[in-house]
């Protein structure tokens, strides 16, 4: 048998195809169970904690550096002396940098909003698993019992009894009607 035959062979077997089903559908039931969670549940949740927003929940690691060009001045705020006491700018002074141009730098954040928001939803589609499972168990066992008494039922009535055998009348009639048929 060649590989392809042998792939289809596989590929349309009726557990392969349930598979398939379930996996579409089970892709399909995340985006609603998430659309719950982000939709319903953490906005109700959000109010409930003081007006928050679970996705913009973080907490900053490194502050962002904001970028800086050559040709930005900047005006003194201060007066600022040099070693020797001198004065270097008086308040109120505009001070071009000296210095090279600085990239901004984001700033870097641990977004835990996101992670409570991915945990509802496992936890969501977890107990909605666990009772679909629980609900086909159950029946499972109900169909099992009914095809269980249904055979401890027949395993009880008696077998029908055989056909009488035919009297010496019958049989004597019976003989009668073929020769007669014969003739």
């Amino acid at each position: 048998m060649g590989l392809l035959q042998e792939f289809k062979a596989f590929a349309l077997k009726g557990n392969v195809m349930d598979m398939a089903v379930g996996v579409i559908i089970g892709g399909a039931f995340g985006k609603i169970v998430t659309s719950l969670v982000n939709d319903v549940i953490m906005p109700g949740v959000g109010v409930l904690v003081g007006g928050v927003d679970f996705k913009d929940l973080k907490i900053t690691l490194k502050e962002g550096v904001k970028a800086v060009d050559k040709q930005d001045a900047v005006v003194a705020t201060e007066t600022v002396f040099d070693e020797a006491g001198e004065v270097l700018y008086n308040v109120g002074d505009v001070i071009t940098p000296a210095v090279e141009a600085v990239p901004a730098v984001d700033p870097v954040y641990l977004t835990y909003g996101n992670f409570v928001q991915t945990t509802v939803d496992f936890l969501i589609i977890a107990i909605s698993v666990f009772v679909m499972i629980k609900i086909f168990n159950k029946l499972t066992s109900i169909r099992l019992k009914k095809k269980q008494e249904e055979e401890a039922v027949a395993a009880a009535e008696p077998a029908p009894a055989p056909e009488p055998e035919p009297t010496k009348e019958e049989l004597l009639l019976t003989e009668i009607r073929d020769i007669l048929k014969n003739k």
